[in-house]
Formats: structure tokens, C-alpha cells, sequence
């Protein structure tokens, strides 16, 4: 679900390939997200406009994407995240369907506030872990991968940004959607997810003040705890209840909007 102005508005923006992309691959960085309705993307990318160039790929500008993510029976990643515990991980396999490559890869949440990401290629299983996935993950983090089993899917349409000098990458992701291995469902299009990755917490941006002019502010959110959420009784979901308030109201202030 985009307003038809965003692919208007993306057209205006100067972009940059997969080659220049390397200059901003940011594999250690700091993460900030916001959330807010997609109603209200164009008004960001307006001011965004002439300050960050966009990737582009084969003549597009956004780009489909589908995540399987990994967790054991009794979900450590997920309660890793909902219990706030300052160093967390996920594992997933992220198919980039423009490209058609598919990686594995291993986010870590330091508690330095930094995240790190290792990824390797490899396919999808569909019988459990190959020898090189079960390596990969046993070099970064100290759980027994056999113990990991697919949990969730979710796609989603991203746009990217660089800054001009590419310290800085911005991603807007929109269309999420979810699905568990026995074929439940749920999305939530009504809704954006941005997220600004720079090389230093003090590193100040163009965005981090115009994003300001929006009056919109950064709030942890997880793509993989809310899918989880959305589509599992687990005992920890209600630690999320503020974040599915959040997600409430941005549904409101969507729907007043599409009614206006």
C-alpha cells in the first residue's frame, strides 16, 4: 500500500548502483528507527530530496524483499529483544528478489548500542542447516544452530538512501507482511518503517533535522519481534502492548487519513 506520489517523488532523486552501494554497506553501525503512517512518506522524501541520492537497480527504486528468520522452541532471540536485554541477536536468511541472491545472515545488538552484521550467501534449507550455515553461525554466536528451526517470514518493499558523502544510509521499508511455517498471516500496510544507520552516535545529518520537522521520534522497533507477536501466544507478547498501542493509532491517524 504506497500513495502514488512516492514513486513520483522517487524519480526526482539522483540515485546510485549496487557498485557505489559498497561505499555504505555500514556492517557496524548505529541503528535508529522511527515508525509513522504511510500516509506521511511523501512529506519526508520531499525534504529528503537533493540531500541523499537513492539506489537503483535495474531501473527500480523499490525493491522486494523476503526474510525467514530463525529461533529455537523457546524463542531466545525473541525474548532476548522483549526483555531488553542489551546484547541480542537474529538469524535469517533475507532474499533480495531483485537480484535474486539470497543471503544468511546474523545481526548482533552490542551493549555498546552498535549493531554488527555478519552474512554469508547460502539458500534457503528445506531440510535443516547445511555444514556451512551450521559453521557460520558457530563462528558468531554461542548457541548450537541445531537448535534453530524457521519461525516467521516476512516480506516487505524497501527504498535506500545514501548520504551524499555515504556515511549514512536510510531505509524506509513499506507493505510488511507476515507468515508462520502453518500458513497464519497477518500485515500491517498502513504502516512505514525507517531506519537511519550511520558510523557514530554523535554523527550529526541532514536527516537527524529534518526528520525532526515531522515532529516524528525514534522508538525501538523490531520487524521480527512484532511479526512474532502478531502471530504467536507467547508469554512475553504483552512486554510489546505499547508498541501494538503505537501500531494502533498509526492505523487511526492512516485511516482518518484515506477518509479525509
Amino acid at each position: 500500500m504506497k500513495p502514488p506520489e512516492i514513486k513520483e517523488i522517487l524519480d526526482s532523486f539522483v540515485p546510485f548502483d549496487l557498485d557505489e552501494m559498497g561505499n555504505a554497506r555500514l556492517m557496524d553501525r548505529i541503528d535508529t528507527k522511527y515508525v509513522l503512517s504511510v500516509r506521511r512518506i511523501p512529506d519526508l522524501l520531499t525534504l529528503m530530496d537533493g540531500q541523499y541520492r537513492i539506489l537503483e537497480i535495474n531501473s527500480m527504486r523499490i525493491f522486494p524483499y523476503l526474510t525467514t528468520y530463525l529461533d529455537s522452541d523457546d524463542y531466545i532471540f525473541f525474548n532476548q529483544h522483549v526483555t531488553g536485554k542489551l546484547e541480542r541477536n537474529k538469524v535469517r536468511y533475507r532474499k533480495y528478489e531483485t537480484t535474486g541472491k539470497t543471503f544468511l545472515e546474523i545481526k548482533k545488538r552490542t551493549n555498546k548500542y552498535r549493531t554488527i552484521k555478519w552474512r554469508i550467501r547460502d539458500n534457503l534449507p528445506e531440510n535443516g542447516l547445511n555444514d556451512r550455515a551450521i559453521e557460520f553461525i558457530q563462528e558468531h554466536l554461542p548457541y548450537d544452530p541445531l537448535v534453530l528451526g524457521q519461525v516467521l517470514k516476512n516480506s516487505f518493499s524497501r527504498i535506500t538512501f545514501a548520504g551524499l558523502d555515504f556515511t549514512e544510509r536510510i531505509t524506509i521499508d513499506l507493505n510488511l507482511s507476515y507468515s508462520e511455517p502453518y500458513g497464519t498471516v497477518a500485515g500491517i500496510p498502513f504502516l512505514a518503517v525507517v531506519e537511519q544507520k550511520k558510523k557514530g552516535m554523535s554523527l550529526g545529518t541532514p536527516f537527524n533535522t529534518l526528520i525532526k520537522k515531522l515532529s516524528v521520534h525514534p522508538t525501538g522497533f523490531s520487524k521480527y519481534c512484532m511479526g512474532t507477536a502478531l502471530l504467536y501466544d507467547l508469554p512475553r507478547k504483552n512486554i510489546l502492548k505499547s508498541k501494538m498501542l503505537l501500531i494502533n493509532k498509526i492505523e487511526n491517524e492512516y485511516n482518518r487519513s484515506v477518509s479525509d
